[in-house]
């Protein structure tokens, strides 16, 4: 019986160096465009922060803007009484909140958008300081609902409105001469927006804060200094103002103009804030490698120059509509 053998052969040497480098020009090209979709899922999340940053703040901003000049049953912070007058803060002796604000940071009715351009210029000491070059925005009216005065109890600043005049008063009894059938009762609120070099929630950022007047107990109405946004590098606003008293905006002017000011000199009667132009610069809160922020920003009146740094930045701007400014 014949046997039968066979022969089994492998791959030669050269056929298994060519396998190999197919394999490895597969396996780079595989990790090249996964390097390439995780760079851009980063690039795009950074942006999308940024961007969340910046929508948040002009959108909490803009909130309180829009509501400017609101003081209940009228937008008149001239006929409202207790209001800061020339020479006098605090004409009717209303309690005033700690925190080292003015009287007239509270009372200055007349001035229902105010503001600091390019400085800080509060009475009200600021978290971990001010950023420079960078504006401060002060919104004064009253709350959107009315109040009962005699639920929210004393220590609150209040405002009781009619369709023509008004009074700031402090307690549970609206002031004498007010019929709570012809009239309402709005909580005061005012509001300073800026920008601190140094977050509290994240380490070496610079974020958007605020003082806040809210309703306080026996002692009286207190100032909250609050974090709103983590990120904001520089803020900006300029006021279009209406001079001719037709409704329309003639110029913007920065805040802190005197055209608009009562107490000023050079006011011009009549002015009023019609918009409010706003500028913000948003930071990523952390670096990112292989980006280099070579762009000159200048936001509202101010040149801040190149960073030249690896942080991402992003400049916003909008124009809101007071909604109480026509009378």
């Amino acid at each position: 019986m014949k046997t039968i053998t066979t022969k089994q052969t492998g791959l030669t040497l050269v056929e298994l160096m060519v396998a190999l480098a197919i394999g490895s020009f597969l396996m780079i090209g595989a990790i090249q465009i996964y390097n390439q979709s995780r760079q851009a899922f980063v690039i795009n999340e950074s942006i999308a922060r940024v961007q969340e940053t910046a929508q948040f703040a002009m959108d909490t901003i803009e909130a309180d803007l829009r509501m400017a000049s609101n003081w209940g049953r009228n937008s008149r912070g001239l006929a409202v009484e207790g209001r800061s007058i020339i020479g006098d803060a605090n004409p009717n002796g209303l309690p005033q909140p700690g925190g080292n604000c003015a009287a007239d940071w509270v009372l200055n009715l007349a001035l229902p958008i105010d503001g600091v351009n390019n400085g800080y210029g509060l009475a009200c000491l600021a978290t971990n300081g001010s950023q420079a070059n960078s504006d401060v925005i002060t919104v004064r009216r009253a709350s959107v609902a009315p109040v009962d005065p005699a639920v929210v109890g004393a220590g609150r600043l209040m405002i009781q409105t009619t369709r023509i005049q008004g009074e700031v008063f402090e307690g549970v009894v609206i002031p004498v001469g007010f019929s709570p059938a012809d009239s309402a009762t709005h909580s005061l609120i005012v509001t300073s927006y800026y920008v601190s070099p140094a977050s509290t929630l994240i380490n070496g950022v610079p974020t958007l804060r605020r003082h806040r007047l809210i309703g306080g107990g026996v002692a009286g109405p207190t100032i909250v200094d609050e974090e709103v946004a983590p990120g904001i590098e520089n803020l900006q606003i300029q006021l279009g103002i209406d001079v001719d008293a037709d409704n329309t905006v003639d110029r913007y002017v920065n805040p802190g103009d005197v055209i608009y000011n009562p107490t000023a000199v050079g006011y011009i009667p009549g002015a009023r804030v019609m918009t409010a132009r706003i500028w913000m610069i948003v930071r990523g809160v952390s670096i990112e490698p292989g980006l280099r922020d070579a762009r000159n920003y200048r936001p509202g009146d101010v040149v801040l120059g190149v960073p030249n740094d690896n942080f991402r930045r992003m400049q916003v701007s909008k124009t809101i509509l007071l909604r109480n400014a026509r009378t």
